[in-house]
């Protein structure tokens, strides 16, 4: 079996998790060969029964099938492919797997994320327009993660000004979560990318949401934050491209709305404040140039 093989296999098993996937894929950077079954309990920290349980996987038909599955229906890219993105690869415990519907090639080092809350308020909803208005162009990749409120919002800008977007989904990519976006998801996936780590059939599951703002973060260059609740999942999202040497702006908000917390907090603790498009594109200085030279 061939290693980007052996990869999606041991994806797409039970038992061992993220971690026990990026074990074994370092394993193989270290030593230029697939794990025998015998190093395994030494590669891997989990009891002896969830190693029984991934080995039975690991052979078995059913996952044969999933993979069968998943390569008809999904296109796949691991970690070895040279089309997996640098800065997506330097990441603390980046993916081993990528399923993805729509143009790999928008996955460039010079995104913007923008997250924030899904129940988002009029305020949000006025002043992320006028924030992205002059940055949502073919060199600035929109990347979010396809959820109601600010993400919705960040991904239809991007399409009304033909700009690329990534959607970053929590479920796998036959499934939409919330389901009213199912329109949004299939238009990305024609003009844009949707991104998923998990297989074909996968419901959406509380956990998968934290894993997945994890790929959010890795991808971007710089991070946006809209509208955020003090200890939200925006500002884990956050710190995680804190972690990862991103840039992270957040738009200020009323001191007296609990949703301008976590963007005022974020602010005083050192993101830069955003008050316009220029805010943004600072951090992008060759779209700074070509905006200038077009004024």
């Amino acid at each position: 079996m061939d290693d980007r093989s052996f990869l999606l296999r041991i994806h797409l098993c039970t038992g061992i998790g993220i971690k026990g996937e990026t074990k074994i894929y370092n394993f193989m950077q270290q030593n230029k060969r697939q794990p025998q079954v015998t190093e395994l309990d030494k590669i891997l920290t989990g009891t002896k029964s969830d190693l029984q349980h991934f080995l039975a996987d690991f052979h078995s038909d059913s996952t044969t099938q999933k993979m069968l599955i998943n390569q008809r229906h999904n296109g796949i890219i691991t970690i070895l492919d040279p089309e997996y993105p640098t800065q997506l690869k330097e990441t603390f415990e980046p993916p081993i797997i990528l399923f993805y519907q729509g143009n790999l090639s928008l996955m460039k080092e010079t995104s913007l994320a923008v997250v924030g809350a899904r129940k988002m308020t009029s305020y949000g909803t006025d002043v992320l327009p006028l924030v992205l208005k002059d940055v949502c162009t073919p060199q600035i990749p929109i990347v979010s993660g396809a959820a109601t409120g600010v993400d919705s919002l960040a991904h239809r800008l991007a399409l009304k000004a033909h700009a690329p977007t990534i959607a970053v989904i929590g479920t796998g990519l036959d499934r939409t979560y919330p389901k009213d976006n199912y329109e949004l998801q299939t238009l990305i996936a024609k003009k844009g990318l949707v991104l998923s780590e998990y297989e074909i059939g996968q419901k959406p599951l509380p956990y998968h949401f934290p894993l997945r703002n994890r790929i959010i973060a890795g991808l971007c260059y710089s991070l946006l934050v809209v509208e955020a609740k003090h200890h939200s999942g925006s500002l884990i999202t956050a710190n995680l491209a804190l972690q990862e040497n991103r840039n992270v702006l957040a738009i200020p908000g009323r001191i007296d709305s609990s949703l301008s917390v976590g963007c005022n907090e974020l602010i005083q603790a050192g993101a830069k404040p955003v008050l316009n498009s220029r805010d943004i594109l600072e951090d992008f200085p060759n779209s700074l140039t070509n905006q200038s030279s077009k004024a």
